[in-house]
């Protein structure tokens, strides 16, 4: 019985975020092994639906769109992944740019979403820096230990601030090094 209850029990959204080279995929992919619960990512959908309208036919035609196209882009995946009910979305926070910090949920897309929870993924500032050093399939940006420690606190205040607008509560799961099982532990009751 009790494992037929995990089955069903997030009835809702899940947002799963963290900055690039914590693993926030990994670690809740795991978390949800078993589950009926759909696993999804923000950007896969927008390029459907941006298909599916003929707006653009890949993530760079589409992030060249004019901003009113990619609102109601935003808008239009909002809606359509808070119809899929027992979901995780994988997506990101905030999303750093040479100007500065941009969110990646804004309100019209938060409110839309309406989640249950918003999990952070972190880890120590020095471990996702050599986690980035060590990829060597992405190119990701050559931020300073500092640099991804900011990033990482801008990513809580701007979750709380989401968590504000929506009801959600807010998760903070710790993915260190050679941990990954501790994290999934962590995980897995947002999921139940």
């Amino acid at each position: 019985m009790k494992n037929k209850r995990r089955l069903t029990a997030v009835r809702g959204v899940i947002v799963v975020t963290g900055i690039p080279g914590v693993g926030k995929t990994t670690v809740m992919q795991k978390a949800a092994e078993g589950m009926n619960i759909k696993f999804v990512t923000f950007g896969s959908v927008m390029i459907d639906i941006a298909k599916e309208l003929g707006l653009a036919r890949d993530r760079d035609e589409m992030r060249k769109l004019p901003l009113d196209k990619q609102k109601e882009l935003q808008i239009r995946t909002a809606e359509r992944v808070a119809e899929m009910k027992n979901v995780i979305v994988d997506t990101h926070c905030t999303v750093k740019t040479p100007q500065g910090y941009m969110p990646g949920l804004p309100e019209w897309v938060i409110k839309r979403l309406k989640p249950k929870t918003i999990v952070i993924v972190e880890a120590d500032p020095e471990e996702i820096y050599m986690r980035r050093q060590k990829d060597k399939t992405r190119k990701r940006d050559p931020d300073t230990i500092d640099e991804i420690n900011e990033h990482q606190q801008i990513n809580r205040a701007i979750a709380m601030a989401y968590a504000a607008l929506s009801g959600a509560t807010v998760k903070i799961v710790f993915n260190h090094d050679n941990a990954i099982d501790e994290a999934v532990e962590q995980a897995k009751p947002v999921l139940q």
